[in-house]
């Protein structure tokens, strides 16, 4: 039996201040983190001089401007040692490159049983018509997972920079959005009104046929993040933040991660411990198979154009 709890005793869980942050209402950094620039400090002259003329006497006395043997003897020595050095570099990286074997070798690196386990057993072990696809994606999915990480990571640090708090973003949104270009341009809406819903049915299709065909969610997710980016060019942001603000953003980039992070772990830990993975292959050619390949995908195509769409905006404007 669940007792249900009080809204008092609500408001005091983490769970209420997770959501209440998820949604927008609650910035944990207002009121904490000094939003606002300073005022540019005003030195007098005579204190720029006075200190420039205690620096000067205190460089006096810690440092011996008086030319001395012993530096002059480590001046010669340094510079006998960086050039022995870059001779040394030098020497080592020829002897490695001699030692390469030569082109169209047999015994050559490339020509190892890697390459070979990807193009003989790919579509068997993985499922996908798209070689890349398949190898990225699941004999290589933990350096994928680490590529779409950095993506979340370069999204929150530029927030972290060039974010604007809300209320000198609403003072400054009317003037401020479209300094720059030209105001309800027509021709530019109309093209968008044309290209926008096909640029973003063509990245949809780019994504879910990404096992079948070349592409996959980082092509598919550029190509989504370039449409929202021409529509909000053409349109601004007000009408954008009708289907996509900072709240479905929120949701959308954090979902992905974590839906992807899910599936990998539960892939990565049945492959090494050498259990049965459950997630069927189905047939090569469906568009329901490939495994993870084809969630994965999703995953990556909603990181990566929130990402475009992000950078954009914070760039632009300074929020989302």
């Amino acid at each position: 039996m669940s007792r249900l709890k009080s809204e008092e005793e609500y408001r005091k869980t983490p769970a209420f201040r997770f959501f209440r942050w998820l949604s927008g209402s609650k910035d944990p950094y207002v009121g904490k983190v000094e939003m606002q620039a300073q005022q540019e400090t005003v030195i007098p002259e005579e204190t720029i001089i006075e200190r420039m003329r205690e620096s000067e006497m205190i460089r006096d006395k810690i440092y011996d401007k008086t030319p001395n043997r012993a530096a002059r003897m480590f001046q010669r020595v340094y510079v006998a040692v960086a050039i022995f050095f870059c001779i040394a570099l030098v020497g080592v990286l020829l002897l490695a490159v001699s030692c390469l074997p030569p082109n169209g070798n047999a015994d050559n690196p490339v020509n190892n049983t890697v390459s070979e386990r990807y193009i003989e057993s790919g579509l068997q072990e993985t499922g996908a018509l798209n070689i890349v696809s398949g190898m990225i994606l699941t004999y290589r999915a933990f350096d994928t997972f680490g590529e779409t990480n950095v993506l979340f990571i370069a999204t929150c640090c530029v927030m972290i920079l060039l974010m604007l708090d809300d209320a000198i973003l609403k003072r400054e949104a009317v003037s401020n959005d479209r300094r720059f270009e030209p105001k309800n341009d027509t021709i530019l809406q109309g093209v968008a009104f044309i290209l926008c819903p096909v640029i973003f049915i063509f990245g949809i299709y780019i994504i879910l046929n990404g096992h079948l065909s070349p592409g996959g969610g980082f092509s598919g997710g550029a190509i989504m993040g370039s449409g929202l980016i021409l529509y909000v060019a053409a349109f601004g942001f007000k009408k954008t933040q009708r289907f996509f603000d900072e709240h479905i953003y929120k949701i959308a980039k954090i979902t992905a991660l974590c839906m992807y992070g899910l599936i990998g772990t539960y892939f990565y830990m049945t492959g090494a411990n050498g259990m049965d993975n459950h997630i069927p292959l189905g047939i090569p050619g469906h568009i329901l198979s490939s495994g993870i390949i084809l969630p994965i995908n999703i995953c990556v195509g909603l990181e990566v154009a929130c990402t475009m769409y992000a950078f954009y905006a914070l760039f632009r404007r300074g929020g989302l």
